[in-house]
């Protein structure tokens, strides 16, 4: 098989996977269900999860905001200081993964889901060490 032959392959099969990843993230969100299923076109699917990702987002937000609140100035330092190198982490590895369809049309959605499963593992991740914290 030639080089060109396993890229023609590699493109369908990560799709497949990043669909399957999905919709296993989607799964064991307390069984929610998918967000964009009705969507009609690509566009619409690249339109819903990009606010799947904005709502995340504000989500992450307002975690870490309260988890900041609750921290003496060195605590927030650290936190900020991870803060700053997970986002930088969810970005670049987003970027990444979605760069596999660059040029198609589903590149944008693709990305708004990685971005949207990262931020929400982020912020269960805040909540969990602010719990920590709380409950010795």
């Amino acid at each position: 098989m030639t080089m060109r032959q396993m890229k023609s392959i590699r493109r369908p099969i990560m799709l497949i996977l990043a669909l399957l990843l999905s919709s296993i993230s989607i799964v064991g969100q307390k069984s929610k269900a998918d967000p964009c299923a009705n969507a009609q076109s690509q566009a619409e699917m690249n339109i819903c999860w990009g606010k799947e990702y904005k709502a995340a987002d504000a989500q992450l937000n307002a975690a870490y905001r309260e988890f900041n609140s609750k921290l003496n100035p060195e605590e927030t330092a650290q936190l900020k200081t991870a803060q700053l190198a997970w986002i930088k982490f969810r970005d670049a590895n987003c970027e990444f993964v979605a760069d596999a369809y660059k040029g198609g049309s589903i590149r944008p959605m693709i990305a708004a889901m990685c971005l949207a499963d990262l931020t929400n593992a982020r912020t269960s991740e805040l909540k969990a060490q602010m719990k920590e914290r709380e409950d010795p």
